[in-house]
């Protein structure tokens, strides 16, 4: 495993490293990244056309979203992450599915750019930017792994009064949807901030959807409502998308 310079919070490893056995568990602690899964599997499908396309997707965790992109047509996905139990679920559990187009590698995305620069005709990170100390460089080197003719694909969550009340107030405490002390409300992530950092790491943002739950129904949908939790896709600038 090379490290030479990790964005990593070790007390984020750690959170996620205790509940590694759980990540397939679709009544448990990640039943949200379940129910999310299909709806961010076809937001990426609808711009990217996964088939026979070759994949990175970043901050993989237990492989939820990893698996369903090899499922869906690629030619090949690596999933990558720091927490090394995250990755033995997740190399437990495509085994046992018999996916043979599916790797997984404990490994620094900014060292996997560096290894492997325009490597990948697509490139996801979900549900991670929240979690590190420094998300720009994620950003820089997810835009340093795509193809000049690739997408990039983001997800994160809003920081303003709402996505407290609805994330950390509401999933956490009220609705018990995620374990307690998941997110940090200050490493939330704006629109505009996450554009920023997307213009200045190369990346066109090209499209953004919100994602909200209904507790009464108990399900998620996609939405033009950016205040809680979003989406964005992203092209390298100059890219033949637009």
């Amino acid at each position: 495993m090379t490290q030479t310079n990790p964005n990593v919070d070790a007390a984020e490893i750690e959170k996620f490293s205790k509940l590694a056995d759980k990540w397939w568990d679709k009544t448990g602690e990640f039943k949200p990244l379940h129910d999310i899964n299909p709806l961010r599997l076809n937001y990426i499908n609808h711009h990217a056309h996964i088939a026979n396309k070759i994949i990175v997707d970043v901050g993989c965790g237990g492989g939820i979203l990893t698996e369903s992109i090899a499922t869906s047509g690629a030619q090949s996905v690596l999933g990558v992450d720091m927490a090394e139990r995250s990755l033995a679920a997740a190399t437990a559990h495509a085994q046992a599915q018999d996916l043979a187009n599916v790797t997984y590698r404990c490994v620094s995305v900014e060292d996997l750019a560096a290894e492997q620069p325009h490597g990948f005709d697509v490139v996801t990170c979900m549900e991670m930017l929240e979690h590190v100390p420094d998300p720009a460089s994620v950003i820089r080197a997810c835009a340093k792994l795509v193809k000049p003719d690739g997408m990039v694909f983001f997800s994160t969550i809003n920081r303003n009064p709402k996505s407290y009340l609805h994330a950390i107030f509401g999933a956490e405490y009220l609705l018990n949807l995620v374990p307690k002390g998941t997110h940090d409300w200050q490493k939330f992530i704006t629109p505009s901030e996450l554009a920023r950092m997307c213009r200045m790491a190369g990346l066109d943002v090209v499209d953004i959807c919100g994602m909200g739950y209904n507790p009464i129904l108990q399900n998620y949908h996609l939405n033009e409502n950016v205040s809680v939790n979003y989406m964005v896709t992203c092209c390298p600038k100059y890219s033949e998308y637009r």
